[in-house]
């Protein structure tokens, strides 16, 4: 089965076409913003215009205009090409990414940027599982969550008793996390968004 996967939950943006677990093509850029011009491009770049028989896209959390921009690419592809989209977590794909590295089963935390000074945090086992479901930390709470030895992400926890990667999630890795069950293709921000609706008026 044909899989075009689709990652713009940070200031990555990357996607590819996989056939099971083997990756045809892919292709992964830092841009910081823009995402939603650079992503259709990318996947016009893919063979077949990167038709494929199912999409998984990156749900978060991450940048909120970034995880919106990539599920409703999806979910059009889907409607278009009339095939079913699922989701994927983007801390569990570092989490993956991370562990893939390491030369034995370990324990890793993933630290990834949030927003207004905060941090995403998810702590995996040693076989991949999520200890507990993401959340969003200040820094000064980090010292106390991130207890294994290795930490993958964006943010340097700068602890001398921790083995730090900088991991971007890649759309590459995916098949990594294909024996997982997915996610629905549904945004996972992780944070209460920075807009508040207004008041109603009596």
């Amino acid at each position: 089965m044909r899989t075009l996967v689709i990652d713009t939950a940070t200031r990555a943006c990357s996607v590819a076409l996989c056939d099971g677990d083997h990756v045809i093509a892919a292709a992964h850029e830092i841009i910081g913003r823009g995402h939603a011009e650079r992503l259709l491009p990318l996947i016009s770049a893919l063979p077949d215009n990167g038709k494929a028989d199912q999409v998984m896209v990156n749900v978060g959390p991450g940048s909120f205009t970034g995880i919106r921009v990539g599920v409703a690419a999806a979910k059009a592809l889907g409607l278009a090409w009339h095939i079913d989209v699922y989701g994927y977590g983007c801390l569990a794909l570092v989490a993956a990414m991370g562990r893939s590295t390491l030369p034995e089963a370990t324990a890793i935390d993933v630290v990834m940027t949030g927003g207004h000074g905060e941090y995403f945090f998810e702590a995996f086992d040693a076989h991949g599982h999520s200890r507990a479901p993401v959340r969003s930390i200040l820094p000064d709470d980090l010292m106390n969550l991130a207890t294994a030895n290795m930490v993958a992400g964006d943010i340097d926890p700068q602890r001398a008793d921790r083995q730090w990667l900088e991991l971007l999630p890649n759309a590459r890795h995916w098949p990594l996390l294909s024996v997982m069950h997915p996610l629905a293709a549904t945004p996972i921000y992780g944070r209460a968004p920075d807009a508040k609706p207004a008041a109603l008026s009596q």
